[in-house]
C-alpha cells in the first residue's frame, strides 16, 4: 500500500469569473489556484473541494478537461499533477427533526455524478450558485440521493457551535437526524480529536476525518490525514473509510483543540472563557456566551474509557502560519529550499532548517511534531495562539 495525503473540505471563495461561492472565502480561492496550491506548494496527493456543485465550478472542470490539463481517473476523481480532486459539496439541513441547522458533506465520484446531484438540488434549493446552502429536503432523503449516485456522506466538523451535528442539530444522538448505516465517516472539526469524540458511544463505528475545512488557500492542509491507498482514487478512498483490503486512515493530523475557535466556553466580547454554570463574564458581565466544544461533549458523553483502540494515531498538528514569527515571505523561503509545506512539516532535519529560518523558528516547527509547544486555548470564533 502507499500512503497518501488527503484533505477532503476545502472551499471555493470565487469562480474563475470573479462571482463569490463562498462567500466569508478568499477572492484568490478559485478552483485553479486550489489545484496549484496543493499540488506544488502544500504537498497534498488527495483533496476534496466542497463547492464543485456551482454550474459554473462544473463548467471550469469541464474546460480543464477538455484542454488535457485534468483526466479523469477510472476508479473515481479527477487528475491534476500530483493530485487528485475528489468533487463534493457541503450542504445545509434543517429539516423537522433538527434541532438547529447541520452541515453535511457529500462526494461523488464522477463529474457526471456531481451534475446530476447540482441539477437535483437547484430544484430544492434556493441558490445553487453559493456555498454551503440550505437544502429544503431532510437529511435522510440527502443520504438517499447521494448513495444512488454511488457518493460518500460525512457529517461536517460535528462539534462546532454553529450549524453541526452535535452542536445545535441534535439533542443527544445521530439517529434523531440521520440514517447510521448510511454514514460513510465522522469529521471531528478543528476544535477537537480522536480522544475527545471517543466518549461518545455511537460514534465508535465510524472512521474519523481532520480537514482543514480552508477558506483561503494558506490554510489548505491544516488538517489532514495520512491514508493507505493503492492508488489515489475515489473507490480507493472509500475502501479506506470502510477499512476494507488493507486500506485504512493511518494517521489524523490536525491542530491541538486548545488551537480551536470554539474549544472553550468563551465571551464572544473578550473571549474570557466561562466556566460552568456561569450565565455571564466575570471579565466583562456580557452574556454573550458561545459553548465550546469541551464544554459540549462534557454535556454528551457516555463512555468514560480512553480512545478506541483500533483508531489510528491522532497527531496534533501545528500548521506553519501559527507559529510566531513564520510569515508569508519566511515561509515562501522554505519552499524554495525545501519544496512542499509537507516536506517541512515532517521530514527536514532542524539542522537544516536553521540553514534558512531564525532557530527560534527552526526550532518551533521541530517541536510542532512533537506536541512540545506551549499553547493558549481558542473560543468564541477566536483561534488559540502558540506561546513561544
Amino acid at each position: 500500500m502507499n500512503h497518501y495525503f488527503v484533505d477532503l473540505h476545502i472551499h471555493i471563495g470565487r469562480t474563475a469569473s470573479g462571482r463569490p461561492v463562498k462567500i466569508t472565502g478568499a477572492k484568490t480561492l478559485t478552483l485553479s489556484a486550489i489545484l496549484e496550491q496543493s499540488s506544488l506548494h502544500k504537498g497534498m496527493d488527495v483533496i476534496g473541494v466542497i463547492d464543485c456543485h456551482v454550474p459554473e465550478v462544473i463548467f471550469e472542470i469541464e474546460e480543464l478537461l477538455n484542454k488535457g490539463r485534468m483526466e479523469e481517473l477510472t476508479g473515481g476523481g479527477l487528475r491534476y499533477n500530483n493530485t487528485t480532486l475528489i468533487l463534493g459539496s457541503e450542504i445545509e439541513i434543517y429539516d423537522e427533526n433538527c434541532k438547529g441547522p447541520i452541515h453535511l458533506l457529500v462526494y461523488v465520484p464522477t463529474l457526471d455524478g456531481m451534475k446530476q446531484l447540482s441539477s437535483w438540488m437547484a430544484s430544492h434549493m434556493k441558490n445553487v450558485t453559493l456555498s454551503s446552502q440550505r437544502l429544503y429536503v431532510s437529511a435522510k432523503k440527502l443520504q438517499q440521493v447521494v448513495k444512488e449516485l454511488g457518493g460518500l456522506f460525512i457529517p461536517a466538523h460535528v462539534f462546532t457551535p454553529h450549524k453541526s451535528l452535535y452542536g445545535k442539530g441534535v439533542k443527544q444522538s445521530l439517529e434523531e437526524v440521520l440514517n447510521p448505516d448510511l454514514i460513510d465517516a465522522i469529521e471531528l472539526g478543528l476544535s477537537s480529536n480522536t480522544e475527545m469524540a471517543d466518549h461518545i458511544k455511537e460514534l465508535h463505528n465510524y472512521t474519523y476525518v481532520s480537514n482543514s475545512d480552508a477558506h483561503s488557500l494558506p490554510k489548505i492542509g491544516r488538517e489532514y490525514q495520512v491514508v493507505a491507498m493503492e492508488s489515489p482514487t475515489f473507490n480507493e478512498l472509500r475502501l479506506a473509510l470502510q477499512e476494507r483490503d488493507g486500506r485504512k486512515i493511518v494517521a489524523n493530523y490536525g491542530l491541538n483543540p486548545l488551537l480551536g475557535k470554539y474549544h472553550r466556553t468563551s465571551c464572544e466580547k473578550c473571549n474570557t472563557i466561562i466556566e460552568e454554570n456561569e450565565l455571564s463574564c466575570i471579565n466583562c458581565g456580557s452574556k454573550q456566551i458561545t459553548k465550546g466544544v469541551f464544554d459540549r461533549l462534557q454535556e454528551l458523553r457516555n463512555v468514560d474509557n480512553d480512545t478506541n483502540a483500533k483508531r489510528p494515531p491522532y497527531i496534533h498538528q501545528v500548521p506553519l502560519d501559527f507559529i510566531p514569527k513564520l510569515g508569508p515571505k519566511t515561509l515562501q523561503k522554505l519552499r524554495d529550499y525545501f519544496g512542499t509545506e509537507m516536506k517541512i512539516i515532517h521530514e527536514v532535519p532542524q539542522e537544516a532548517l536553521e540553514q534558512v529560518v531564525s532557530k527560534e523558528i527552526a526550532t518551533a516547527i521541530t517541536k510542532a511534531r512533537f506536541g512540545q509547544l506551549s499553547l493558549k486555548s481558542g473560543g468564541a470564533g477566536v483561534y488559540g495562539k502558540v506561546e513561544l
